[in-house]
């Protein structure tokens, strides 16, 4: 919830790297949560990332997406979509879990545990600054692109 702590954590990326959450303190980090590595509305929301990512350096805003898959699975949609932001794998999906964005789905009639697609706004200090909930993938970038400018 906006005003509380961001859960830490230290998880592998795209590229076989790692990088964790508190050494980014001084920076707003965007961590936006999807589903699935290469679906299309996944792959609409990283590709408004990617081209939105020179205004997000201008705000001084780190971008990551986060998802269950791994780190092969992330190499190949990186390069697939030319993605420019670290991809972190939580296959285990605990910090999905830790940011309260992992549980029951519906689609098509059928149940099914998943990521609910949400994002984190995390202000410089390592509290949670903004959520987004239920985001919709095509203008999200741009929402946030907005809220930055008003709030400076």
């Amino acid at each position: 919830k906006a005003g509380e702590a961001a859960p830490d954590f230290e998880l592998e990326t795209d590229g076989g790297g790692s990088l964790r959450l508190s050494d980014l303190r001084g920076k707003r980090v965007i961590l936006f949560f999807y589903p699935k590595d290469d679906t299309p509305g996944c792959t609409v929301e990283a590709c408004g990332f990617r081209d939105s990512q020179a205004r997000f350096e201008a705000s001084d805003a780190v971008v990551l997406g986060i998802s269950p898959d791994g780190v092969t699975s992330h190499d190949k949609f990186r390069d697939k979509f030319d993605l420019n932001f670290p991809l972190l794998a939580d296959p285990g999906h605990a910090i999905a879990e830790a940011y309260g964005v992992w549980g029951k789905k519906k689609m098509y009639g059928r149940e099914y545990e998943g990521v609910s697609r949400t994002t984190f706004l995390i202000g410089s200090d390592g509290s949670v600054e903004r959520v987004y909930e239920k985001v919709k993938p095509k203008n999200h970038p741009e929402e946030i692109l907005e809220y930055l400018a008003a709030a400076q």
